[in-house]
């Protein structure tokens, strides 16, 4: 229910923007609204794509990202104009993903500097995270359009199917379809990063 609730508001919201008011305080509102889900979102990212992040030397925390996600949003919907939730979460998921990989980017910087040998190895021993986690951002991105779509709201937004259905206006069943295709074609590209050679995934 709380989620039926927070996508019929943040589609309230986005409506209101293709009026004559303001454009930030509706922004505001919006982001206030699905701070929640946004909030997971960040989480979902970060500790299954980017655990490294979470390590020292940043130490970084969902709550901490939401922070810099608000204000990209802030910034990027002023110009951006997403008219339906799914469109307003993937801008918000494109942007969480901006977000990390300019941490990343940073880290892989400091690392030269450091001046602990344990920190270099402990850092070294964990470099192949963030190659690991950028190829499978780049296979869920290459997936087409109706399967990227479903696996972003289940898998990374963490709606439920009864919702993801109602938001697309298809059948649960037709949700579930999309799902394991591509989950399949994800397992397929990405067999070399299964441990133990498995055919179970983990995203």
């Amino acid at each position: 229910m709380q989620e039926e609730q927070t996508t019929a508001a943040v589609q309230r919201y986005l409506n209101e923007l293709d009026g004559n008011k303001p454009v930030e305080p509706i922004v505001r509102e919006l982001l206030g609204r699905s701070v929640h889900r946004l909030r997971l979102l960040c989480s979902h990212f970060l500790f299954r794509s980017y655990p490294r992040l979470t390590k020292p030397p940043l130490n970084l925390q969902a709550d901490e990202m939401l922070s810099a996600v608000v204000e990209r949003l802030l910034k990027a919907m002023h110009e951006a104009r997403p008219h339906t939730v799914r469109e307003f979460f993937g801008l918000a998921s494109q942007h969480i993903r901006w977000e990390l990989n300019d941490l990343a980017r940073r880290l892989d910087t400091w690392i030269p500097t450091l001046s602990s040998p344990e920190a270099m190895i402990q850092d070294s021993s964990n470099s192949a995270v963030t190659v690991n986690a950028q190829r499978m951002l780049e296979a869920i991105d290459e997936l087409p359009e109706v399967e990227r779509e479903v696996f972003n709201l289940i898998r990374i937004q963490g709606l439920q199917y009864s919702e993801v259905a109602r938001v697309l206006g298809v059948s649960q069943k037709t949700i579930q379809r999309r799902l394991n295709k591509g989950l399949l074609i994800l397992a397929d590209k990405l067999s070399d990063l299964r441990p133990d050679g498995s055919t179970e995934m983990v995203i």
